[in-house]
């Protein structure tokens, strides 16, 4: 039994990570500071999934909480730490930049030092395909330089690479980033298109199309994220022996540090997902057609050649099966 710290339990990819780490025999002790950025009744009810569940336990906290924090990882005495939780969201960073500043930079420097200071043997944490920014050249690979992200959000993501590298090579602490793609499906967050669109068609209003529909993501159904999650987790990060500073992978490193893209390796059409979101519920969209947002890029593909070479798992779900499974789930829930 391997006992892990997941922090952002509650959240949307968090509570799918605890499932799979929990049926799978490990302990979990779970922690979210259950905030109000979105309806903390959906938070509720994913942790209530969770706390019936042998092995797991749950701390209201705040990653920003540095004594909190501390204390958690004296007492917790942890093997691992999954690190999901964050300020999310590219368009509310343009609305709120501290809580970015204090959920992914303060928060992450806490979470490093607890790593640091506690003997945990691996830290795997969240990064965004965000951190692509004004990248051009597709699929978007680990091993490309990501320079110039478009917003705050992506920024710290970015800056949480950067830091988590430092305390590879300065304390040989192993890291792992995961740079997730465009994740939906069961639980999902209500601030995202999928969660959206449905609730908009269901309700007879029209839905907001950004860039006049011409935007391509990666939409990758959040069990094959959850999945990569744990392998990932599963398999400590070491170091690259042929890394060469003269010609540096971003990727990799001379210090125990890794980063993965996990991503359906398979761009939507934007337009597509509508019709398949609408077939699914049976209902057709009211379409604002809207230009291009701030912070928005308009694609996403991931290349996960490094993840299918080091773990034998490919993200595959096709999204007209994501999407029922989705819309099952939703009408479900809310009953509609």
């Amino acid at each position: 039994m391997t006992r892990i710290l997941l922090t952002g339990a509650a959240g949307f990819i968090g509570s799918h990570v605890a499932i799979t780490l929990l049926e799978r025999g490990d302990e979990v002790v779970g922690i979210d500071n259950l905030n109000d950025y979105y309806d903390p009744t959906l938070k509720n009810a994913r942790l209530a999934r969770l706390t019936t569940r042998p092995g797991f336990s749950f701390q209201q906290l705040d990653v920003s909480d540095r004594p909190g924090m501390a204390r958690l990882f004296v007492d917790g005495a942890f093997d691992k730490v999954i690190h999901l939780a964050a300020q999310a969201g590219v368009r509310y960073s343009l609305e709120n930049p501290h809580a970015y500043i204090d959920s992914n930079i303060v928060g992450f420097t806490n979470i490093l030092e607890g790593c640091r200071h506690n003997g945990v043997q691996h830290l795997t944490y969240a990064s965004s395909s965000s951190v692509y920014g004004a990248n051009t050249a597709m699929p978007f690979s680990v091993h490309q330089n990501v320079d110039h992200p478009l917003s705050l959000y992506a920024a710290t993501k970015k800056a949480n690479e950067l830091m988590a590298h430092t305390y590879s090579h300065l304390y040989k602490l192993p890291t792992t980033g995961l740079r997730f793609f465009t994740v939906y499906g069961p639980w999902g967050r209500p601030d995202m298109a999928m969660f959206l669109f449905a609730n908009a068609i269901l309700a007879g209003k029209p839905i907001d199309v950004f860039n006049n529909g011409q935007m391509r993501r990666d939409f990758t159904y959040v069990d094959d994220i959850a999945e990569g999650v744990v392998r990932t987790n599963d398999r400590v990060a070491s170091a690259n022996t042929g890394w060469d500073g003269a010609v540096p992978d971003p990727g990799t490193s001379l210090a125990p540090y890794r980063l993965y893209n996990i991503g359906n390796h398979n761009p939507v059409e934007l337009m597509y997902l509508i019709e398949t979101l609408e077939k699914a519920l049976g209902r057709t969209a009211q379409k604002n057609m809207l230009p291009l947002q701030m912070g928005d890029v308009p694609a996403t593909y991931a290349d996960v050649e490094d993840l299918t070479r080091d773990t034998g798992f490919t993200p595959a779900t096709p999204i007209e099966v994501g999407v029922e499974r989705f819309v099952k789930w939703y009408r479900e829930y809310y009953r509609v």
